[in-house]
């Protein structure tokens, strides 16, 4: 009997099976030849579609913010890499303009050395310029060179745009430079520059006594009435006196008019050299004073 009952029980079961897979095969195939769906085909299928879009708009928008904050990661990290791209670019544009005008100063220098050698048998020492005092009355600059370097009083200095001034005063290590701009004709250390025109040094001259501060030019004195100097003329050290080296441009002349008795002429003179920011000038060691002292 129990055999039976189980026997029954089993076909029961499978024919269950069969008719449900029958039943789903039948509506697909209905589903499939139908252009439309009833209406409680319809109600079903919306619902459970707008139940699906508010499921699936919060995911969307969950993933999307991991997505978003996966990028803002991505970017931070980009913009600090351009941030340390960046610096490392300024620091190194920095380093190459700071080279590239070492490097013109120095190439400048050595043509102005090189050239002052050909026109006359000048050495030129270099020194660094290691303090400028403002002192009113006393407006001076010391230098890095000294005795033992071969420097001595009255050595003419000169930058690579014009001239500077004069060694005033010596020790074993450092100098002492007066400047063209203390010329004074009441000072007891003045000495005045005997001056001519490059390019016609046989034909004019004239006597550099003094610095006017008010124009900031030195006046040029004694300058002969049939003097062809002009404006716009380079003024050089003409080598009179033997105390400046002959050759050395001191400025250009800015203008000329007749003297106090009419007898001569007066010409201001704008200086070649700028005395704001000096950090290197060259010491003339012309060549009778050339050697060392010891």
């Amino acid at each position: 009997m129990i055999e039976l009952f189980k026997l029954v029980r089993n076909k029961l079961v499978i024919m269950l099976m069969i008719g449900f897979v029958l039943f789903i095969a039948v509506i697909g195939y209905s589903l499939s030849d139908r252009k439309g769906l009833t209406m409680p085909e319809s109600f079903i299928k919306d619902s459970i579609t707008f139940v699906q879009q508010w499921i699936y708009k919060p995911a969307g928008y969950i993933a999307g913010l991991f997505e978003d904050i996966r990028n803002l990661q991505e970017i931070y990290e980009e913009n600090e890499q351009l941030r340390m791209t960046a610096a490392a670019y300024t620091r190194d544009k920095i380093e190459y303009n700071f080279t590239k005008k070492e490097n013109e100063r120095l190439e400048q220098a050595l043509k102005f050395t090189e050239r002052q050698k050909q026109m006359y048998n000048y050495n030129y020492l270099i020194a660094q310029v290691i303090s400028v005092s403002n002192d009113a009355n006393n407006r001076s600059m010391n230098i890095n060179l000294g005795s033992l370097n071969g420097i001595k009083k009255n050595m003419a200095v000169t930058t690579v745009d014009g001239l500077i001034g004069l060694v005033s005063s010596v020790t074993p290590l450092t100098a002492t430079v007066t400047p063209i701009t203390e010329l004074n004709e009441t000072s007891p250390t003045f000495n005045s520059i005997a001056a001519t025109i490059m390019g016609r040094e046989n034909e004019s001259f004239g006597i550099l006594s003094s610095y006017n501060s008010e124009i900031d030019r030195v006046i040029m004195t004694k300058i002969a009435e049939n003097d062809q100097m002009v404006v716009g003329d380079t003024v050089i050290t003409s080598g009179l006196g033997n105390i400046y080296p002959r050759g050395l441009v001191i400025g250009t002349v800015e203008s000329k008019q007749v003297g106090d008795f009419g007898l001569t002429y007066v010409a201001t003179v704008k200086l070649a050299a700028s005395f704001d920011h000096l950090t290197e000038v060259f010491v003339v060691q012309q060549p009778d004073s050339e050697e060392p002292q010891q």
